[in-house]
């Protein structure tokens, strides 16, 4: 397997460093000769501070392209569309491939900036430069145009970029840095959580909204919210309307702006101060022990393949930024009509600043890299088996407290579960879990051994690779069914989106209960929630990362969609109504995420076992008994540890996936303890017992978990 572009070591200028370039500048830009370019007072800028950064006095501009002959500094006016001044940088501004301007006297309150680039027009070989399209900087911290959502003109409109005043006071801020195998994933979609009118928030639809929600999540008991992507992207891509309803993109999965945030998901416009309401945001949070994963989207840009838009990285280095098949057309390993060319050293290295930017101005805990096996593609987008860029994210020592989540698959087969390149560093969205989950909580027969193997951390997934912490478990996510919805309809129902029902996998492995989508039977009903508290209970007594969907809670539904990428409605804005409906589940959801935290034995290995009993152990209806055949439906799955403070402990999951009650023996504890029935899911509310001996009878489709003490 070819591999190119040995890891390169990168110095990427320090906060601290860039502080003592700026404060030195009142002293230093007397030495340089003064320029004048239409009028404007300029010198030779910091060649490297990318992007456009305020200074006393003026604005550096830095910006770099491998090809271009010339580079053109656009300053626009706010709103307007056509530049009130053009400053070409001149040729002795430019080192290297970098080229960097100081201009005095801008107030960058009263300006957007955009680059035009000008070089080589060769199609065949990538190079598709053209000087008459205003370009946006790939290190632009704000975007402008985009801050009221559905606003936008349709794709290929002009992009430009505001300068950005760093001065967030984070006070003494100390971040949670939760361990890994404490960590409960709540995956969020920051406009859907708030926008429905039920929210009851002064905010909808942003952060602000997002943080007014902070007591709510404090009272679940989650500890990590993960927002689906809050790059800049654009909603507008694919716009349509189907049945007078408007579609979006409204996951925005389609970045424009790796640095900046989307403004849409703002309360207030933020001129020039983009990105506080989201400072704030993780500040509030973490100050009460929540961390802020992003969900970021490198994989692909929104400038699409060869006839999409053409705004940014096609225009300063079309054949860097993106893998090129020989005849320079567009790889598509992302399903979306490009894959960024990551491990190129200057895409690598974007990354790479992208990624310490987030973390060191934004304080960002932790990301979740979308189709992250693109990450590992070599040039010619071939896998490679020590990608450059994901090793250079596993040591980077600004990321070193940070977490790192990879989806190990893309959209063109490459499926690395349990395979992804780690260095012990990265975890994974477990996708084996989910699907071995689902077939096993629905009552497929041999499926037991799938589940129990699952139930223990995957350990045949990731322990002969000598990995700890890697397993992100999770039934449900963004794509796919709600937890609700999974128990509620066999098949997808995706009309809405236009698509004639063919977007979104049929591979769901739902299970409706016996009638298709919305009922008033009220065995359907009970059954249908008993399901769901069979696949949270199972998930929060999993050793791995646990993740569910936001709204699980209170079995919000899609009405079957599980493809809701572009419903911006009631599909898939968060009902919080159903909150009150359904306060049970959401008691229920609470309790679980309790049992897990109150019990350390569910996370992780505490000793070498209990008075003798080993730390894991599968078991039959009978004790020990831990051969599956290939029809059980029965899982019995127990660990046992021993802490200084609590003494030995046992913890016995009873999983029957079986339509009919299961008479079953339970493992016999040292004398010294007895076992307590702590979680029944054939009821609805749960009481802690003990009991009189070790013969139970477990109901169909039901699990029961059991703490010896």
């Amino acid at each position: 397997m070819k591999e190119t572009n040995p890891v390169v070591t990168h110095h990427t200028v320090t906060k601290k460093e860039k502080a003592q370039m700026l404060e030195a500048l009142p002293r230093s830009i007397h030495l340089i000769p003064l320029d004048y370019i239409d009028g404007f007072e300029v010198r030779p800028g910091f060649y490297e501070i990318n992007g456009a950064t305020a200074i006393p006095g003026g604005v550096n501009f830095t910006v770099y392209s491998q090809g271009a002959t010339s580079i053109e500094l656009l300053l626009f006016h706010r709103t307007e569309e056509e530049p009130y001044a053009i400053l070409p940088f001149p040729k002795h501004y430019r080192i290297g491939n970098v080229y960097s301007m100081i201009v005095f006297k801008l107030n960058i309150e009263e300006f957007e900036y955009a680059y035009r680039v000008d070089g080589p027009y060769d199609p065949k070989k990538g190079l598709i430069f053209n000087r008459n399209k205003y370009l946006l900087d790939p290190y632009a911290k704000a975007v402008t145009g985009q801050s009221q959502w559905g606003a936008t003109s349709p794709r290929g409109q002009h992009y430009k970029a505001r300068v950005v005043k760093d001065d967030f006071d984070w006070e003494d801020m100390e971040q949670p840095l939760l361990p890994m195998e404490d960590l409960i994933i709540y995956e969020l979609h920051v406009r859907g959580f708030t926008k429905h009118e039920s929210s009851g928030v002064l905010h909808p639809g942003t952060f602000a909204g997002l943080m007014e929600k902070l007591p709510y999540l404090l009272e679940l008991g989650v500890n990590v919210v993960e927002l689906m992507p809050i790059f800049e992207f654009d909603e507008m891509q694919d716009y349509r309307e189907v049945d007078g309803e408007k579609l979006y993109n409204y996951w925005g999965y389609n970045t424009v702006s790796f640095f900046s945030p989307n403004t849409s998901y703002t309360a207030q416009k933020e001129y020039n101060r983009e990105g506080n309401e989201l400072k704030e945001l993780i500040q509030t949070f973490n100050q009460h022990g929540i961390e802020v994963y992003l969900d970021v989207v490198f994989n692909h840009t929104a400038e699409g393949n060869e006839n999409g838009p053409f705004f940014s990285f096609k225009g300063f280095d079309n054949n860097i930024y993106y893998m090129l098949t020989p005849d320079g057309y567009y790889y598509n390993f992302s399903g979306c009509g490009n894959s960024l060319n990551c491990n190129h050293p200057i895409v690598r290295q974007m990354i790479l600043d992208c990624l310490r930017y987030w973390v060191t101005t934004y304080r960002v805990n932790g990301f979740r890299f979308d189709l992250a096996s693109i990450l590992g593609r070599n040039e010619d987008g071939s896998p490679m088996n020590e990608p450059p860029l994901l090793q250079a994210l596993a040591f980077d020592p600004i990321l070193g407290d940070v977490k790192l989540i990879a989806e190990a698959w893309d959209a063109d087969g490459l499926y690395q579960v349990g395979t992804f390149p780690s260095w012990n560093r990265w975890a994974e969205w477990n996708g084996r879990y989910r699907d071995d989950m689902r077939r096993y909580i629905k009552g497929d027969g041999g499926m037991a051994q799938a589940a129990a193997l699952r139930m223990i951390g995957s350990k045949d997934i990731y322990e002969v690779h000598h990995r700890k912490n890697a397993s992100v478990n999770f039934i449900t996510c963004h794509d796919g069914f709600t937890l609700y919805d999974l128990y509620s309809y066999n098949e997808k129902h995706n009309m809405k989106n236009g698509w004639n029902n063919s977007d979104g996998s049929s591979d769901n492995n739902s299970w409706n209960c016996g009638i298709e989508g919305d009922t008033e039977n009220p065995a359907v009903m009970a059954l249908r929630r008993r399901m769901i508290r069979n696949a949270f209970t199972l998930l929060m007594c999993s050793r791995g990362i646990p993740m569910f969907l936001a709204g699980d809670e209170f079995c919000n539904t899609q009405f079957g969609n599980n493809n809701a990428y572009c419903q911006d409605n009631i599909t898939s804005w968060l009902n919080w109504e159903l909150l009150e409906k359904n306060k049970d589940m959401f008691y229920f959801f609470q309790y679980m995420i309790r049992f897990r935290k109150e019990h350390r034995l569910l996370r992780t290995n505490i000793s070498n076992g209990a008075n003798g009993l080993p730390d894991v152990s599968f078991h039959g209806i009978a004790p020990w008994c831990e051969g599956f055949s290939s029809q059980d439906r029965y899982v019995g799955v127990m660990f046992a540890g021993q802490e200084k403070d609590t003494g030995p402990q046992a913890i016995y999951i009873a999983s029957n996936a079986y339509w009919e009650s299961l008479d079953i023996t339970l493992p016999k504890l040292p004398e010294s303890m007895c076992w307590n029935l702590c979680v029944n899911t054939w009821v609805e509310e749960q009481n802690v017992y003990p009991l009189d001996n070790d013969a139970i009878t477990v109901p169909p489709r039901s699990v029961m978990v059991f703490v010896g003490k």
